[in-house]
């Protein structure tokens, strides 16, 4: 009887053909390569420490470690002006990278901040070399490329974009918070009203929690254009009301204001700062194009303000128009792109 088994004409063994393997190519540093910036510097990016590395000719010590204090920053800042270093190089590194990149920046040195990917792929470092002296290495024969960083005032809106990202999305957990305590009272709420957090919902949960259980009292708080019955929305009232789910739609109901009057002040600052960006178009020369049939007005508000009107003369084009891209969706390509595309060379640039 032949045996059940693997065919021992089989092999298991890898291809050798070269064309089968994607073969990782590595530039090589060779010391007789041109000085692309002769007077560069290059950090080692660390939680309480940072070593930095500038050219061997400018000082006999060429490399130091400083400490992560801002007085520290400032006086690896120092060295760096005495030694002539005129552009640095650093690796993203966390959240430590940020205040030496704006120390730097505000110091009026060139500074890049560059993948750490970048320094892997190039052979010839030896293992005495430390970090900072292999990217001071690479930065001097122009190696590294750095990453895409808006300029100053478009990366201060986008901190405030960020952080009411943040906000809103901290501020939809409560309503889920809300939901779950209705629903486990059975006060299905969310059958007769499209958002529990609408006018309608919020009057009702707000009689709820100062005692009221009588559905027909709860229900004379519904707007007239909710499109259920009367006698819906009474029979979906008519909930199990327990101490430790009201509790529960309590806080959330509390934290969903407290989240929605941070958003507001955040969209203060938001359309403050955005009015501050310079123009690329002068509407009174450029009018802007009609709004898109169906869109409402109340879409393009932010505290009052028209930001359809105030995007368009910083892109110097109508992105709303574009289906899907609202008035936040265009904040936040403006802050994370800029005004235009020209920084990346073809859309797969931008795209990565």
């Amino acid at each position: 009887m032949p045996l059940l088994g693997r065919n021992p004409n089989h092999t298991n063994m890898k291809s050798k053909n070269p064309k089968s393997q994607k073969a990782k190519k590595k530039i090589s540093v060779d010391q007789g390569w041109e000085a692309i910036n002769p007077q560069a510097a290059g950090i080692d990016i660390g939680a309480k420490e940072h070593f930095a590395c500038v050219s061997a000719k400018a000082t006999p010590k060429n490399v130091r470690s400083f400490g992560t204090f801002t007085a520290d920053l400032n006086a690896l800042a120092d060295w760096f002006k005495e030694c002539g270093v005129t552009s640095v190089a650093m690796e993203a590194t966390g959240l430590y990278w940020i205040p030496i990149f704006q120390i730097l920046e505000d110091r009026g040195f060139a500074v890049i901040l560059v993948n750490a990917r970048q320094t892997k792929n190039v052979a010839g470092r030896k293992s005495d070399v430390q970090d900072c002296q292999w990217i001071q290495r690479l930065h001097t024969y122009g190696l590294l490329q750095g990453s895409f960083r808006p300029a100053e005032p478009y990366c201060v809106l986008r901190t405030y974009l960020r952080y009411r990202a943040e906000l809103v999305s901290a501020r939809r957990t409560q309503c889920q918070h809300m939901q779950k305590a209705l629903q486990q009272m059975n006060v299905q709420l969310v059958q007769v009203l499209s958002d529990v957090t609408g006018v309608s919902g919020r009057a009702i949960i707000q009689a709820i929690l100062e005692g009221e259980r009588d559905p027909v009292k709860l229900a004379n708080g519904v707007d007239r254009r909710v499109r259920a019955t009367p006698v819906q929305i009474q029979k979906a009232l008519g909930g199990d009301y327990r101490e430790e789910h009201l509790f529960v739609l309590q806080q959330a109901f509390s934290l969903y204001d407290t989240y929605e009057e941070k958003i507001n002040a955040c969209d203060e600052q938001i359309v403050r700062e955005t009015a501050t960006l310079s123009d690329k178009v002068d509407p009174q020369l450029k009018p802007l194009p009609p709004r898109k049939e169906g869109r409402p007005a109340i879409k393009d508000k932010m505290q009052g303000q028209d930001m359809r009107e105030v995007l368009y003369r910083k892109f110097g084009a109508d992105l709303t128009a574009i289906e899907g891209i609202g008035v936040t969706t265009a904040l936040v390509i403006l802050t994370e792109v800029g005004p235009n595309v020209t920084s990346f060379k073809t859309e797969k640039h931008f795209c990565s």
